[in-house]
């Protein structure tokens, strides 16, 4: 069985240095984020702020830190400097949870909150705060000495958790958050264009991020036109860049340039790259985030790719072995290992000794009808695009597949398990 992800108490991150993958401090821990739930069900925890060298605060996402570890925290090294501001479904830990007064469930007594712990979900990337440190007065005859200080459940204690009956945005962000973002995604088409911007201001940027890729068109243009536009660039970054390439190519020329020069550079150079080729070509529906590693790597080292916990079936389904960059475009493609085989080589093995080197690419103006039949010739899930320099470009992956291939309305017809949900908003 393997272990329990270890417990953190946020005081203990106050003013923890912040360090990139190459040991560089980025910043300092000034507070944390979390967001309240319906009920007492803990609260998920959103990201940290960060104090930068500046003394400008920015705010870190926890699907960027990699490590929490005794005295540090390790980021990806990708930080938005834009300056952090809370939102209204966010609480700040330190600033907000910490000192307040809430109540036992058990019996009613009144405690003051001295800190609250955080751990991180077994198998998956999301945090949440799980334990509360409170401190406990006298109760009326009883002989418990005044200030004895207790670790309780988050269910344990009421005052903090949002009332079923509320009515607002951030309820309906609550209620709704244990649906996937197709769901989500379903509900929100539903809903009424003022409700429908309510909710979504009111989700974090990644969560609006995978449920505007699940959204037609036009709700996508009508939500990303609601928001300020550094949220709105902050919420592109946060898209797969060919599906931030199809939504900015719906949106009027000065408004696409305005957003492509508010993203960061390198997502924003990812984006353009993607909307210089056709819609219905393999260049057009090509992600270029794949898995890419150098002919020196060994499976260890793929396997440990493979298993982030960010990356869709289809992209953890194979790596592409290049020479340098690693980075679209990369040095020359190699080859492609599948998964499948790096489950039957030694760890040790080099990946560049296992290559499948006879899969032919795609080149990035191949037409749909084309990767279609490519992908069900050679029964693939992803195929690499490269380009007549021999450079990887990205891959199409069958999902992106699909959702060129449906009808229009497919969003509309293929969810209506979730009808009741719906006429609930």
């Amino acid at each position: 069985m393997a272990a329990a992800a270890p417990r953190i108490f946020v005081s203990h991150l106050a003013g923890v240095a912040v360090f990139d993958p190459n040991g560089d401090q980025v910043g300092r821990v000034s507070d944390l984020v979390a967001m309240l739930r319906v009920g007492n069900r803990p609260p998920r925890l959103l990201g940290l702020v960060v104090e930068v060298l500046s003394r400008r605060r920015i705010f870190l996402p926890m699907t960027r830190v990699t490590g929490v570890e005794s005295g540090q925290v390790i980021t990806t090294g990708v930080v938005n400097v834009r300056r952090f501001e809370q939102r209204p479904t966010e609480r700040l830990v330190l600033g907000e949870l910490l000192d307040r007064r809430v109540r036992l469930v058990e019996n009613g007594e009144e405690v003051t909150v001295l800190d609250v712990a955080i751990q991180q979900l077994p198998a998956r990337r999301d945090w949440e705060i799980d334990k509360v440190f409170v401190r406990r007065g006298r109760k009326g005859g009883a002989l418990r000495r005044r200030g004895e200080a207790v670790t309780l459940e988050w269910s344990a204690v009421t005052g903090f958790s949002l009332e079923e009956e509320g009515q607002g945005a951030e309820n309906l962000v609550a209620t709704f958050e244990r649906l996937r973002p197709v769901e989500l995604a379903n509900v929100l088409h539903h809903l009424t264009p003022k409700r429908r911007a309510e909710v979504a201001a009111a989700l974090d940027d990644d969560r609006l991020a995978d449920v505007l890729e699940e959204l037609p068109e036009d709700d996508q243009v009508e939500i990303l036109g609601k928001l300020q536009d550094d949220r709105a660039a902050d919420v592109l970054e946060a898209m797969d860049p060919d599906d931030a390439a199809d939504l900015l190519s719906e949106l009027p020329e000065d408004d696409k340039e305005r957003l492509l020069t508010l993203m960061q550079p390198h997502d924003a150079a990812d984006v353009r790259r993607l909307m210089s080729y056709e819609e219905r070509t393999a260049g057009g529906l090509m992600t270029t985030e794949p898995i890419v590693l150098r002919p020196d790597a060994t499976v260890a080292d793929a396997l440990a790719r493979v298993r982030q916990q960010d990356l869709s079936p289809a992209l953890a389904a194979q790596v592409y072995v290049c020479r340098p960059p690693d980075d679209t475009p990369t040095g020359k493609y190699l080859g492609t290992v599948h998964f499948q085989r790096l489950l039957r080589d030694p760890p040790f093995t080099l990946v560049s000794s296992i290559v499948d080197s006879d899969l032919p690419p795609l080149s990035p103006d191949t037409p749909l009808p084309a990767i279609t039949g490519h992908l069900a010739a050679y029964n693939m899930v992803s195929a690499p695009v490269v380009d007549e320099s021999g450079s990887l470009l990205g891959v199409v992956t069958v999902d992106d597949v699909l959702d060129h291939l449906l009808p229009d309305d497919w969003r509309e017809t293929g969810f209506h398990g979730l009808e009741e949900v719906t006429r609930g908003g």
